[in-house]
């Protein structure tokens, strides 16, 4: 695993990403992040999605399937928590709560809207600021939590995103300390409205060429 401040990463470096998915996510957070993260074509890069179950049902009835259990997430070297009223329901769930053993000095953690309840129920955001859906304020702030009105927040290794095109911020921080800056550049570079950021001159494949990145 690729450990945080670790500079010895190599292209032979396994780099896992886990998106941690649950009944009632909301689609496009769990889906654009998903997305961005499968940008990124180093041979060492992964993503895969987890849960309890496996499957997992959206808001709006879209089921994915899961690639591993939520156990998988507690060796992973980035873990991203979607968004959705699931949230509600999993905070209050003790039993789930207590199968992430996550560690933020060697992991990167992060979640998109109302996911920061449950970096706040894992005791994550004690003592800490972050961001969140408008509707999941009050909530968040009732954990102590120093919600602030911004897109994107990073706390160290966490990092909180609020509303559902933050998603680009979240995937890209976690994409810029794993893989460098300039693979980041491009892939939010590739997903921008044409003459608003993507350009017809715009090399949207250009030749990712690893290098070791201090993180």
């Amino acid at each position: 695993m690729i450990k945080v401040n670790d500079n010895s990463c190599s292209e032979d470096t396994p780099i896992r990403i886990t998106l941690v998915a649950f009944d009632d996510y909301t689609d496009i957070d769990l889906i654009l992040m998903w997305d961005l993260l499968n940008r990124v074509h180093l041979p060492n890069w992964s993503v895969r999605l987890v849960g309890e179950s496996n499957y997992h049902r959206s808001m709006t009835g879209l089921t994915v399937p899961v690639h591993g259990q939520i156990t998988e997430a507690n060796s992973a070297d980035a873990v991203l928590f979607t968004s959705g009223k699931g949230t509600r329901v999993k905070i209050k769930d003790t039993a789930y709560l207590s199968m992430f053993q996550l560690d933020t000095e060697r992991q990167l953690i992060g979640s998109i809207c109302s996911g920061a309840l449950m970096l706040a129920a894992l005791g994550l955001l004690e003592g800490k600021r972050a961001t969140t859906y408008p509707s999941a304020k009050p909530l968040l702030e009732q954990y102590g939590v120093d919600v602030i009105e911004k897109p994107f927040v990073v706390e160290g290794n966490i990092a909180t995103a609020g509303g559902c095109l933050a998603a680009q911020y979240l995937a890209g921080w976690v994409i810029e300390r794993l893989a460098g800056e300039e693979i980041r550049e491009a892939v939010i570079a590739s997903c921008q409205p044409v003459g608003e950021g993507l350009y017809f001159e715009t090399d949207v494949e250009p030749e990712m060429v690893w290098e070791a990145k201090k993180i």
